[in-house]
């Protein structure tokens, strides 16, 4: 059912309103120390910060959204039908449902209102699930329409820098969301603390990725080159066990896929790809090594771009892939390095051309940090 042109112009008021209002960062160490007592009056206080928040950080996106460069918000694969009977055009349309799902929620004043406004966040939160690959999905088609050449425009910086904001806002948008649902376990694994594992196993992570990714190339190639994994078995650190999955996952399938695509054809012994978790003083470092042939120098400067893929043969443009593919939209590298840079690491590949790929993932201990994050 479309809204009415004054409900529409009201609204889209009120988002530029709260769009323009200043977000409030949170800091690691105090999400831990607060998450560490989830009392009915501390996750109260908690849905009450969440309703004045969220409208403010969704309102910059919708915002944005709205004035994309390079007619992004006009492609075709950001048209989307959702919810039903609901026709919503496009991902700003998603935002501006949850924005208006936040603002007409009733103020959270006792457990009942704070469980109701769970269950609603709860739902704005899968609504969001596809932004990432559906964002991705146009950018490949402009990429197509705009250039033929593996040089990427200058004017292209644009777009890269709007996409960085906007998947960094998600992240953090996200982050929030999960904190908070989370904390209502009534039966938490020990050391848990919401999405934040104080006693993360870093080495049980890098199994868990390594096993998805292996199952993924297993199911496109029939094969898969061994994976070691190298470190102390006991070491822990507090992290959020999700984000080192999704990043330890996408650096071992590019790997897995180099390797393969090398070995495939060949008589010689497939190299296994190694993974080595190191504990600094400053950061937990965790190097993914693969002799998969390397990157030439010359793309190294594009594989953190949001418009570059490796891939010989990218998805079908049309439509989002059922399921996770080896690669082709040519954002896992990009995005990995946002979700390692939102809690102060990083992550830095360095190729040998004709060999292999290193890639470095440094994690900033979370229990340390005490600055807000974006």
């Amino acid at each position: 059912m479309m809204a009415s042109e004054p409900v529409a112009r009201a609204v889209a008021e009120e988002v530029g309103r709260w769009g323009s209002m200043k977000q409030t960062g949170v800091s690691l160490r105090y999400m831990m120390e607060f998450g560490s007592r989830p009392t009915e009056r501390n996750l109260l206080l908690s849905a009450q910060f969440l309703q004045k928040e969220l409208p403010i950080r969704i309102a910059r996106r919708a915002l944005e959204l709205e004035s994309l460069p390079f007619g992004l918000s006009r492609k075709p694969a950001i048209l989307k039908v959702i919810l039903g009977e609901w026709s919503v055009n496009k991902v700003r349309d998603w935002y501006l449902d949850s924005f208006r799902d936040i603002r007409y929620f009733p103020e959270v004043r006792n457990r009942n209102d704070e469980l109701a406004f769970t269950q609603m966040i709860k739902m704005i939160k899968v609504r969001h699930n596809n932004v990432v690959p559906t964002m991705a999905l146009g950018v490949q088609q402009l990429k197509n329409e705009q250039y033929r050449t593996r040089k990427i425009p200058t004017a292209f910086d644009e777009i890269h820098e709007f996409l960085d904001r906007f998947y960094m806002s998600r992240i953090g948008i996200r982050m929030l969301i999960g904190q908070h649902v989370a904390l209502h376990d009534p039966d938490p694994e020990p050391g848990v603390i919401g999405l934040i594992n104080t006693e993360l196993s870093p080495i049980q992570v890098a199994q868990a990725a390594s096993e998805d990714a292996r199952s993924i190339c297993l199911r496109e190639y029939g094969s898969a080159p061994e994976i070691d994994i190298y470190g102390d078995p006991t070491f822990t650190f507090p992290y959020v066990s999700s984000h080192l999955h999704l990043m330890l996952f996408e650096l071992v399938k590019n790997s897995l896929r180099a390797v393969q695509e090398r070995y495939m054809n060949s008589d010689k012994d497939v190299p296994p790809v190694r993974i080595i978790v190191a504990d600094g003083a400053e950061d937990v470092t965790i190097k993914v090594s693969d002799e998969g042939g390397g990157i030439p120098r010359s793309g190294l400067p594009r594989i953190f771009t949001y418009l570059y893929s490796t891939a010989k043969n990218p998805p079908d443009m049309d439509c989002p892939s059922e399921g996770v593919t080896m690669a082709g939209y040519g954002y896992g590298l990009p995005i990995s390095r946002l979700y390692a840079r939102y809690f102060g690491g990083d992550l830095q590949i360095i190729s040998m051309e004709g060999y292999g790929t290193d890639a470095y993932l440094h994690l900033s201990r979370l229990g340390d940090s005490e600055e807000p994050l974006p």
